[in-house]
């Protein structure tokens, strides 16, 4: 395989290398307009680039083909057709036209609109996106798509991404043209999403009804040992683990997918995949498609991969790191500060840009990781709080400040790591630290956002990033564009950016007490839930912006929201269903089980008489008989609480509503049903531990 590499890497996918071997060569030459520069493609093209990728797709034994796009329902969707047409005469040739490749209709009201498409309104398009590859997967030719409603409105993650690529290539063309650079036609932002998962025995998954249902685990003690030990991370991969790995990688290759990075994760049973950058868009498509291959490779070697942001307590939960950038396309990273980012104007006014964006939209970015999933992991150990900052590192807070204040900065020189021993190599140390409790953090040329959970679609934090810091970059232009001496203006406006937006700035601990009231006095948000979150995205302020740069209308937004709405509300409606269920069919049979062997050896040694005492079973099955009865009460009372939830006809009340009572009842509920555990027979108990899931892959 590793010999092969070079010819494995892409082999299924209808890249540029086939593009260009395939299409004559003006199809191509209007093909790669279209992908570099954004142009619209010529329809009479599309006969032609459908028939060399059927063609392409038939000679790897491939018969059906699909459009492949990504709903609201945050995975993604196919709907396979064969090529075969009849020839009229009993038989059937192979076809697949231009306009099967440009559009297909599938049912748009079976799949989450928000009100944009009822059920008896059903028609909705996929639309080819020629700026991504076609690929074939489970010997499937699939094209991704984007989908949209009969009145053109979005239904999906694409559309609005693309739409927000286009504006901030508009706005960073302008500012770079006023710094005199026309060799640049294109920006885009590029992403490198790190992927987090846990993997478990399948046979242990399959025996609990959470996991299976839910994504994590709604009941479970902590084992004897965790992570106390910090013996997992980065430590040898048990051997049916790295056969996993090195499956998915050849996987993902093959479908040009540019995993670079593995190794285990702080958490028992957690591992984390990280791929080379990408384009925004094409990184997304890879993303979930990661994702999925995750699943599957895991399925072949007897493992079940979890993606959930938090299937065990007390151990980290999982996350999925946004490394995001903006480049031209020549190759230049506008986030790169250089070897005097002191005296980078340019770098300075996009960092001033970030900076702003993420100050005066603080709550969008909150809003694009929301998820009842993630609520578990915010705040948490090894994630960033819900309260947005950014750290910038020592050298550029410095530099912001001197600028601030007009006074000089003395540029610092590289210092060489030195560790004691003479015969190890000297290289030089990084200017800055690394700051792992901060959610979005400057690493040398890009952002990291840490916040995302792990099963997030990245499609949405990226809208948000593009749009905003599109916005900041369109303002920017305006009072540039219009200004009589630049370098002057520019330096007050880069001045002024910093002095109105350095509360947004915190290079400390993000995890401490200390950091949540600072914040609360600088007035940044924290909005701990996605309850509390999900309404500012339809406040005036977001609305405006998402309208201006025509990435939402304001009936997507609103669709938007009670489609997420709505997510959280079945989200925590299925978990306190599965907690009854499994209470009153598993945990409750098993614990009267167990005192009834408990009672009848007592009742043994009852009748031997003598000195033999019973203490310690009666003292156990009063122990029982009283959490027996605490949980069974839970159980009734959560029970109620969701039948209660179904009255609300308010989306924003009833997810109060199970934020504030049914998730309060479900944390209740769960301590008795944990205190059962450790004092229940192992053989008895009617699922497998966190013990045995964590340490027996």
């Amino acid at each position: 395989m590793m010999k092969d590499l070079p010819n494995v890497f892409g082999s299924m996918v209808f890249n540029d290398h086939v593009m260009k071997e395939r299409l004559p060569k003006e199809t191509y030459a209007a093909l790669k307009k279209t992908m570099s520069d954004g142009r619209s493609l010529d329809k009479n093209i599309a006969n032609v680039v459908a028939n060399a990728m059927k063609d392409w797709a038939i000679e790897k034994g491939v018969t059906h083909f699909t459009h492949w796009f990504q709903p609201m329902t945050g995975i993604t969707a196919e709907k396979h057709d064969s090529f075969i047409s009849p020839t009229g005469e009993g038989g059937v040739i192979m076809e697949f036209s231009g306009k099967e490749l440009v559009k297909g209709e599938p049912d748009a009201s079976s799949f989450p609109s928000g009100g944009l498409r009822a059920t008896f309104e059903a028609r909705g398009y996929t639309a080819w996106d020629p700026t991504a590859y076609a690929f074939i997967k489970d010997d499937t030719l699939c094209i991704p798509t984007v989908f949209c409603a009969y009145g053109g409105e979005a239904l999906d993650k694409k559309t609005p991404l693309m739409r927000s690529m286009q504006v901030i290539n508009k706005e960073a063309l302008r500012i770079l043209r006023l710094f005199g650079n026309t060799d640049a036609t294109r920006v885009t932002t590029t992403v490198g999403p790190e992927q987090e998962y846990f993997l478990v025995d399948k046979a242990l998954y399959e025996q609990r009804e959470d996991l299976v249902f839910c994504g994590r685990t709604l009941f479970g003690a902590k084992p004897p040992k965790g992570q106390e030990m910090e013996d997992h991370y980065f430590g040898t991969i048990k051997p049916r683990v790295a056969a996993f790995m090195k499956d998915l990688d050849e996987e993902l290759w093959k479908l040009g997918i540019l995993a670079k990075t593995e190794h285990n994760e702080v958490a028992p049973a957690q591992h984390e995949l990280a791929p080379i950058f990408d384009n925004t868009n094409t990184a997304t498509d890879h993303n979930q498609l990661t994702m999925e291959m995750m699943k599957k490779v895991a399925d072949r070697h007897g493992l079940t991969c979890l993606l959930h942001e938090k299937p065990f307590a007390g151990v980290n939960g999982s996350g999925k790191h946004n490394n995001w950038s903006i480049s031209t396309n020549t190759g230049v990273n506008l986030l790169e500060p250089g070897d005097s980012p002191s005296e980078n104007a340019q770098f300075l006014l996009f960092l001033s840009a970030v900076i702003k964006a993420v100050d005066e939209y603080q709550d969008l970015l909150r809003i694009s990781v929301a998820s009842a999933g993630n609520d578990h992991r915010l705040g948490a150990n090894e994630a960033p709080p819900a309260i947005i900052s950014v750290f910038l590192g020592d050298e550029l807070t410095e530099i912001l400040e001197s600028i601030e204040n007009g006074t000089a900065y003395c540029q610092k020189e590289k210092q060489e790591m030195k560790v004691g021993v003479h015969t190890l190599p000297r290289f030089p140390r990084d200017s800055t630290d690394r700051n792992r409790t901060s959610p979005f953090a400057f690493t040398g040329n890009k952002f990291e956002f840490r916040m995302l959970g792990s099963s997030l679609s990245i499609s949405g934090p990226n809208v948000v990033l593009n749009t905003i810091v599109a916005e900041e970059l369109r303002q920017f232009a305006e009072v540039l564009e219009s200004s009589q001496d630049f370098t002057h203006d520019l330096n007050e406006l880069i001045k002024k950016t910093i002095k109105e937006h350095k509360r947004i700035v915190f290079n400390g601990n993000n995890y401490s007490d200390e950091w949540v009231k600072e914040a609360e006095k600088r007035g940044l948000l924290n909005l701990k839930s996605t309850a509390d979150a999900l309404p500012y995205f339809i406040s005036d302020k977001n609305v405006e912006l998402f309208t201006r740069h025509k990435i939402f209308t304001a009936a997507e937004m609103h669709s938007r929201y009670e489609i997420l709405m709505e997510n959280y509300c079945k989200t925590l409606h299925i978990e306190a269903l599965t907690m009854v269920e499994m209470i009153r069919k598993q945990i409750l049979p098993a614990v009267l089980a167990y005192q009834n062997d408990l009672s009848e050896s007592a009742l043994r040694k009852h009748k031997l008489g003598g000195d033999i005492s019973c203490e310690f079973e009666m003292g156990l099955l009063q122990k029982l008989s009283g959490l027996t009865a605490s949980l069974s009460k839970k159980a009734d009372q959560l029970d109620r609480a969701l039948t209660e939830a179904k009255d609300f006809v308010d989306i924003k009340a009833q997810a109060d509503f199970y934020k504030d009572t049914v998730f309060t009842l479900m944390g209740g509920t769960r301590a008795v049903a944990d205190d059962l555990e450790v004092s229940v027979g192992e053989s008895y108990w009617p699922y497998p531990t966190y013990g045995k899931l964590l340490f027996y892959v």
